[in-house]
């Protein structure tokens, strides 16, 4: 090797000390990259704003758009003639308005360009502008569309962020995934904390316009730049196979989509049932005379949800599990329950509901995390950044395909006779 190479691959690895590109066909390891703390922080920081904004959001256009409407609360929700106590409109309705503008913005993405400071500056002004829009709204549509902004930034930022950790140690996966389940946790408890201090709608938007300037200090200042793709090197004279070669043109892409399949639809049905039971049936859960009235059973089921959510995306890095069809499975048994539940009432205690929520809350966040951790592992390096704007779509088919069944299912419970707990812990 000529001294000239020497120094070229010392510059590279002083650079990306994770792979030296060489010329023997080797791969080496280079020392320990004490630096990598701030690509991991920045991640999990990354994935705690982008999704912050998507889950407080709904609640609080839902208090400012209440300012618009002129007809008083009713008090009791109970559907005539059943005695249930729900409404024949279900938070799928909700959910629908939420996540269908995400969906359009991850299916478009990875057909785009990928200059990612554009993205995620575009990613991070939709933030803000959907805190300012509900936050100042004056009319019914402005909230509106500050929940699809919102919803609009989330979606941007996923795929772009997602594609983007290609370019670093595969753990970058497991600490964005941990920031999405604490968006869950931190969203619903701070937006609720504001409320209960008495801080109005607006000024709680105000506060919250924080995160997107940290997400922009994150990934500007904190989140190191990629000098080189970590990419598995071969002897100079050869050139890359070809499932190693980066995916050019339109038609590459669409025909390679079928091989990302498998890691699509487990993570697809996972989140199909999932919301499915949150959108459909969780408000339709409820306990008589215990020391949490309707809507606090609703609040804390959730909270108990994003919980399990949040444990289960930070535990990669101690428990794998690659068959994610398993955890579709065990989800479409919680479906089965909680469908039979809310149609007979039969669970002795809400203690056993909460648990069962944790557990649903576990195999969601535990199939996102290893979908996309077994994918850093798996897929080839050069196609690593199309692969995960790819699968990323899954949980959002899933979440839309579950909000239009939810709506008709909720109501045709909410039309049946009220059931009687007859057994009561």
């Amino acid at each position: 090797m000529s001294p000239s190479s020497k120094q070229q691959e010392a510059e590279d690895s002083e650079h990306n000390p994770q792979v030296v590109v060489t010329t023997t066909g080797a791969t080496h390891s280079i020392r320990h990259d004490r630096s990598l703390w701030r690509d991991l922080t920045a991640y999990w920081i990354l994935g705690l704003c982008n999704n912050y904004g998507y889950v407080v959001m709904l609640s609080a256009a839902h208090d400012i758009i209440a300012q618009f409407n002129d007809e008083p609360e009713v008090d009791d929700g109970a559907v005539a003639g059943t005695g249930r106590e729900c409404h024949l409109v279900s938070t799928g309705a909700i959910l629908l308005a939420d996540v269908l503008p995400s969906l359009f913005v991850k299916i478009l993405m990875p057909f785009f360009p990928f200059w990612v400071n554009v993205r995620i500056g575009i990613a991070v002004a939709f933030s803000a502008a959907g805190f300012l829009l509900v936050g100042f709204a004056n009319a019914e549509w402005m909230a509106l569309l500050g929940v699809i902004i919102t919803s609009a930034s989330s979606g941007i930022g996923e795929t772009t962020f997602l594609a983007y950790s290609s370019r670093f140690n595969k753990n970058v996966i497991s600490t964005w995934s941990s920031g999405t389940g604490g968006a869950g946790v931190i969203g619903s408890l701070s937006y609720a904390t504001l409320r209960s201090l008495e801080v109005s709608p607006r000024d709680t938007m105000l506060i919250m316009l924080i995160f997107p300037a940290i997400e922009a200090v994150a990934f500007w200042l904190l989140l190191r730049r990629p000098q080189m793709l970590p990419v598995t090197t071969v002897e100079s004279t050869e050139e890359l196979i070809s499932d190693d070669k980066p995916l050019v043109g339109f038609k590459e892409k669409m025909s390679y989509i079928k091989q990302l399949f498998k890691y699509m639809l487990p993570l697809c049905l996972v989140y199909f049932f999932e919301y499915f039971i949150n959108q459909g049936l969780f408000e339709l859960v409820y306990f008589e005379n215990i020391f949490l009235d309707k809507a606090s059973q609703y609040r804390w089921l959730n909270v108990d949800y994003q919980i399990g959510v949040f444990i289960s995306r930070s535990s990669v890095n101690i428990f794998q599990l690659n068959k994610i069809w398993l955890m579709s499975v065990f989800q479409f048994i919680n479906v089965v329950y909680f469908l039979t539940e809310v149609i007979w009432f039969y669970t002795p205690s809400i203690w056993i509901v909460f648990v069962i929520v944790l557990w649903e809350g576990l195999l969601g966040g535990g199939a996102y995390v290893n979908t996309f951790y077994r994918m850093s592992k798996e897929i080839p390096p050069g196609r690593q950044q199309f692969a995960m704007a790819m699968v990323v779509q899954s949980d959002s088919y899933g979440i839309a395909l579950a909000g239009f069944l939810a709506i008709p299912v909720h109501n045709a419970i909410c039309g049946l006779p009220a059931a009687v707990r007859s057994v009561v812990w």
